[in-house]
Parts: structure tokens; sequence; C-alpha cells
């Protein structure tokens, strides 16, 4: 250590002051000589000195070797992991790539999906409210239709009250009449034809007031005598026409049918004991309904355009049937 000290003085002083060189050459020399003569003195000091210092040199030199190595090891696998990063992210850059083609392959195939979902949707949507306008419009008639058999089925339960009530009238009536059951027919009375509608008299008689008529303008081989016609009223459960007044006069003669076969109808007046008597007793209140004086064998006809006659009864003519019409 001490030589190495000695030699950088003597380099320190050569390089600042030239013009001084031989002092200071004696002055190396000097020390130069100082450490010869030490190193005379301890040759085994200096010896032992310089082969520690090579072991030290020697050990420093391999330490740094192995320092050196090492950093160049570093440096290697730096360089490698350096270049598998750039790889790895090379590869990852293309996979990601091919990824996002494919990511981007299936946006478009989901695009399209979607797209033909919201048109199915809207397919869809369309068909069910169409459906339902349907369905709502069916409710809606059949809502209707059946508001409508509720309301024909209480109209029919009421015809059905009305008939059954009219029924019991008719029987009521009829057996106040002593007429029995098995000489009438509902039909005649409540038709089928007219949704079973009753009425006061039966099918082809004419309701005037409280009585029913038959007017019977049978064609010549058909007509009948008086009492003939009588016969026939009777079969009818009815009997020949009793006049009462005014009104029901103008009705038999408005009905009293022309016709060129036809020369009168026979009604339920004849002469009795030198009087004009009806079929059920009692006498001709009005005189001036017929001219003719009753004799005994005569009956009386009516015919439109001309006023009553008397002809004998066993003339054949047609004839006009009356009833009490029934309460309905």
């Amino acid at each position: 250590m001490a030589e190495d000290e000695v030699l950088y003085a003597s380099v320190v002083v050569k390089n600042k002051r030239p013009q001084k060189t031989n002092k200071e050459e004696e002055v190396v020399y000097d020390e130069v000589k100082i450490s010869n003569q030490t190193a005379q003195q301890t040759p085994d000091t200096n010896v032992s000195s310089r082969l520690l210092s090579d072991k030290e040199a020697e050990g420093k030199c391999r330490w740094y070797q192995k320092l050196a190595c090492g950093f160049g090891i570093l440096c290697v696998i730096l360089v490698l992991a350096i270049i598998g990063v750039c790889v790895h992210i090379l590869f990852s850059h293309k996979s990601d790539e091919q990824e996002l083609k494919q990511l981007k392959a299936n946006q478009m195939l989901l695009l399209e999906e979607n797209h033909n979902l919201t048109d199915l949707n809207k397919k869809v949507s369309s068909d069910l409210n169409i459906t339902i306008q349907n369905l709502t419009q069916e409710k809606e008639n059949l809502t209707r239709e059946l508001d409508e058999v509720k309301n024909k089925t209480q109209q029919l339960q009421e015809e059905k009250k009305i008939l059954t009530e009219q029924i019991e009238t008719m029987e009521k009536t009829w057996n106040e009449q002593n007429v029995s059951r098995a000489q009438w027919s509902v039909d005649e009375y409540c038709p089928k034809e007219n949704k079973r509608k009753c009425s006061s008299c039966q099918k082809g008689w004419l309701l005037s007031q409280s009585s029913c008529y038959a007017v019977n303008n049978a064609e010549p081989p058909n007509q009948k005598t008086w009492e003939e016609a009588r016969e026939d009223c009777r079969g009818k459960i009815s009997d020949l026409t009793v006049v009462g007044d005014e009104e029901e006069k103008k009705f038999v003669k408005d009905n009293s049918w022309v016709n060129n076969n036809i020369k009168g109808y026979w009604i339920g007046l004849r002469a009795e004991g030198g009087k004009w008597r009806w079929i059920d007793g009692s006498d001709l209140t009005n005189q001036a309904w017929i001219q003719q004086q009753p004799v005994d064998g005569q009956c009386v006809t009516s015919l439109q355009g001309r006023e009553w006659r008397s002809e004998s009864c066993d003339e054949k003519n047609t004839w006009i049937c009356e009833k009490k019409a029934l309460s309905v």
C-alpha cells in the first residue's frame, strides 16, 4: 500500500511542476530508495503482502467475472423474456383479432336474429291483436245473441203464461157453456203459425163486439134449408146469428156477401105464432128491420144491398153462425 502511494505522489509532482523535475526526482528517488531499504529490511513481509494482494485481486477478478456472468445471464433471460412477451403479445394480438372477427360475426348473426325476432314479434303481435279483436267481436256477438235469447226466453215465458191464462179462461168459459173438451182444440184459438197467439174467435170466424161469426157462403149444391143450417151451426158449438142492435145488424149485413149463386144468408129469425121470434126465444123488437109480416113457416135472410127478406124455411140458402167470443 505504501508503494502505491509513493508512485501516485511522484506522478502528481511531474504533471504540475515540470521545472522542478530534479528535485522531484530526487524525492522520488529518495522515497523509492527508502522503500527499497524497507523492502530489504523486511523481505518476508512484502512477499506476504504481494501474495495477499494477488489473491485479493484474483478473488475480485473472479467475483467480477461471476458478476459479469450473472449479469449476462440476467440480460439473456431479460431478452428472452422480452422476446417471449413480444411473441405472446403478437399471438395474443392475432388471437384477439380472430376473436374480434368472430365476435363481430356473432354480433352480425345476433343482430340478424334480433331483426328476425323483432319482425316475428311484430307479426305475432299483429296476429294476436287481430285475434283479440276477432274474439272481442265474437264475444260481443255472443253476448248480444245471449241477451236476445234471454229476451226471447222471457217473451216465450210471458207468452206461455198468457197462453196458460187464456186456456184456463177458455176452459172456464166452455165449462160455463157446458162445452166438452173434446169439442174444441187449442190450435183453433191459438194457431201454431201465429206463434200460439190466442184470439177470441176460432180460425175462420169474424169477431164483432162479444161474438164470433162464421159466414158459410156455400155454393148451391151445398146450400141448406133453415133447419139444416141451424143444425150445422150447432155442430160448430154455435147457432144461427141473433141480432141485438143496429151495429150488429150492420155487421151481419156487410158480411152477407153478394154472389150470383147466393140469394141470401139464413139468420136466427123465423115466424112463430104470427110473430117474428129469435131462436133464443125473444121477439123481434124493431119491426122496421123487416117490412114483411110474419107468416108461420117463413124464415129471414140477410144480403148486402137490400133489407132483410122473408122466405120459406125450406128454401136452400147460405147461412151465418154465431157464438160467444172467448175472453183472452
